[in-house]
């Protein structure tokens, strides 16, 4: 247990976010989608590169690079600059929501055939691959030397980063589509069996449960002793992680939550199926603010610079203020974005169903 606890210190100063990084799904391991470092006020767009079919896949950004998976069944590398194509890997089949990993040198992704796969982050080389027995839509996660994926074959793995040997398996009542939060040595995720589970890293036994109150796609982000999520059950949800309970919880009547929450200066902000985008106060669940799109908002936010960045599938990417909801700014894709924005070195970064992707900085 010690030698785990050490690596995965190690790991998390290894994979600590900074301003030129977002190297997972929602950018750090606590899932809050919300970037350091400053991002322009005025945007423009920089480039696009067609990855020839839908992105469903958000990017990941690491040392100069842009990381990201179409349902062409390819993992691309494009150079985050000028977005010129580094390499390309070609995965077992279509790449869905799973979004890549980038942990000392390596990338991690999953597949729609079930398989994870690691590949060398500087040519694109296949180092190995780890099946389930289902599709993935779960995001990988690095922990310490460890990596954690959920499937639709209802388990949530553990395998060792080095050669993907299973260390462990959490069996659920349904698919673990969502992506694990680490916190504290523990992995929470609710799942498609509407139950927030709590599962300790080091040797995969159960640690906590309760009941979601709805069947959960969506990720958890952790932040301030709190695991916040949307579900199918038309709520957002609020755990106090430390006494075990439900918090608080924020209705909204007919309109499920498929997109991830961001947290950053005690809000929380999520898409909704109802087309709008909700913030709500983090500490009682309150209702702060609104903005209507016009359809609905699959993508999940990214939070930097006190400003919200969000895709809807109306096909606009929206740049909102974080403590009033206006629209500062848009961009139409013509195409629907249920990416998410991945933001490192001053550039937003945002995948489209017709295979873009788009960058956009100054």
């Amino acid at each position: 247990m010690r030698a785990f606890l050490l690596a995965a210190l190690a790991a998390c100063a290894l994979l600590a976010q900074g301003p030129d990084e977002w190297p997972q799904f929602r950018g750090n391991p606590e899932l809050t989608g919300a970037a350091p470092g400053d991002i322009p006020a005025n945007l423009r767009l920089l480039w696009t590169y067609d990855a020839g079919d839908a992105i469903l896949s958000s990017a990941a950004i690491s040392n100069g690079a842009v990381y990201v998976g179409a349902q062409t069944g390819d993992l691309v590398a494009l150079d985050l600059a000028s977005g010129k194509l580094r390499w390309k890997y070609r995965a077992k089949d279509a790449i869905g929501e799973s979004s890549p990993a980038v942990a000392a040198g390596t990338v991690y992704i999953g597949d729609l055939a079930g398989v994870l796969h690691a590949v060398n982050a500087a040519d694109g080389r296949a180092l190995w691959t780890f099946s389930t027995d289902a599709e993935i839509k779960s995001s990988p996660v690095p922990v310490g030397d460890r990596l954690l994926i959920g499937s639709y074959d209802t388990n949530l793995y553990c395998l060792s980063r080095r050669d993907g040997k299973l260390q462990w398996k959490f069996e659920t009542a349904n698919y673990v589509h969502a992506t694990p939060v680490v916190a504290g040595g523990i992995a929470y995720f609710s799942g498609c069996d509407e139950i927030f589970h709590g599962v300790r890293v080091a040797d995969g036994k159960e640690a906590m449960q309760l009941p979601a109150g709805g069947y959960t796609a969506a990720s958890v982000a952790v932040a301030a002793g709190r695991a916040f999520f949307g579900t199918f059950g038309e709520e957002v949800v609020a755990v106090d992680l430390a006494a075990k309970r439900v918090a608080w919880r924020y209705h909204r009547n007919g309109f499920p939550f498929y997109s991830s929450a961001a947290v950053s200066g005690g809000r929380v902000v999520v898409g909704g199926r109802d087309k709008l985008v909700h913030c709500l106060d983090a500490r009682t669940g309150k209702p702060l603010w609104t903005f209507a799109t016009k359809a609905r908002v699959d993508s999940s936010p990214a939070i930097a610079s006190g400003r919200v960045y969000i895709g809807s599938s109306d096909g606009r990417l929206y740049v909102l203020e974080l403590a009033t909801g206006k629209k500062l700014w848009e961009f139409n894709a013509g195409a629907a974005l249920t990416a998410s924005p991945a933001i490192a070195s001053g550039k937003v970064v945002i995948g489209s169903t017709d295979g873009r992707v788009y960058c956009f900085g100054q």
